[in-house]
C-alpha cells in the first residue's frame, strides 16, 4: 500500500541510499472526512505491513541496515502508526488535568505527589502551542500563507488519523490486500477562491504553479524525402 516506503528499505538493506529531488509536487487535496480516512488509513495500512515484512527477522535487519538506520526504521514506520493508535490513551490523561477520575490519578500522585496534576496540564498546553507554533512555520511562505487561520483545526487531524490508523490494523488482518482507492475530483473550486497565479482545471481543482505565459508556437519544416535511387540488377 505504500510501496515507495518498502522500495526505500529494500534498498537500504542492500546497501543504496536514496535522496530527495529538490522540487515541488502539487496534487490534489482531499475536501471530505471519509475520504480523507480511508486515504490515511490505506498510507498506515502500508506502514504496518511493511514494518511487518521487515521485521520478520529483526537480526538481520540489524545486520543489514545498522544501528542507526534500524533505529531509524523503527522510530519512522512503528512511530508513525503508534502515534494514531495510542492517541486515545493520550488524551486520557486530560481526565487527569480536568480532576475527573483517572486509573492512573492514584499511582501518578503516589510517585509525584501533588505535583503529577500541574505537570501533566503544563506539559499538554505547552505540546499544543508547540504544535500550533510548528504549524504557523510550516505555511509561512507566501504560498501557503493564507492557510495560517486553518493552523488551530489541525486538533481535528489526530482523532481523524486515529480511526484511520484502527481502520488499518483492522484491514492488515482481515484484508491485507484491499486497496481503499482515493476518490478524486471533488475539490469544491466554486467554494474557495483560486489564488492568483494558480489555475483551476475542472474535476480536479486549484493545482499548480503560477500559469505559462504563451509562447509562439515553433515553425513546422516540411521536411521532404529523399530521392529514390534506382537499383540495377547485376547478372
Amino acid at each position: 500500500m505504500t510501496e515507495d516506503a518498502d522500495l526505500g528499505v529494500r534498498l537500504a538493506r542492500r546497501g543504496w541510499r536514496t535522496e530527495i529531488i529538490d522540487t515541488t509536487t502539487d496534487e490534489e487535496a482531499n475536501c471530505r472526512a471519509l475520504p480523507w480516512i480511508k486515504q490515511r488509513s490505506r498510507w498506515l495500512k502500508g506502514y504496518a505491513m511493511t514494518w511487518g515484512v521487515h521485521m520478520r527477522s529483526p537480526r538481520l535487519l540489524w545486520r543489514e541496515l545498522g544501528a542507526w538506520r534500524f533505529i531509524g526504521f523503527q522510530i519512522q514506520f512503528l512511530g508513525s502508526l503508534s502515534q494514531y493508535l495510542l492517541a486515545p490513551v493520550l488524551w486520557s490523561f486530560w481526565l487527569l488535568s480536568l480532576g475527573l477520575p483517572h486509573p492512573l490519578r492514584e499511582p501518578l500522585a503516589g510517585v509525584w505527589g501533588g505535583y503529577a496534576i500541574p505537570a501533566l496540564f503544563g506539559t499538554f498546553v505547552a505540546s499544543e502551542l508547540l504544535s500550533i507554533g510548528v504549524g504557523m512555520w510550516a505555511v509561512r511562505a507566501d504560498k501557503h500563507r493564507h492557510l495560517m487561520a486553518w493552523v488551530p483545526s489541525l486538533h481535528l487531524y489526530f482523532p481523524l488519523g486515529c480511526l484511520a490508523g484502527w481502520k488499518a490494523i483492522y484491514e492488515v488482518v482481515v484484508k491485507p490486500f484491499y486497496w481503499d482507492k482515493t476518490a478524486h475530483g471533488i475539490y469544491d473550486a466554486a467554494d474557495t477562491g483560486v489564488p492568483e497565479g494558480t489555475v483551476s482545471i475542472p474535476l480536479l481543482g486549484q493545482i499548480g504553479d503560477p500559469a505559462p505565459t504563451a509562447r509562439p508556437a515553433a515553425p513546422i519544416v516540411d521536411i521532404a524525402a529523399p530521392p529514390a535511387v534506382p537499383i540495377r540488377k547485376t547478372a
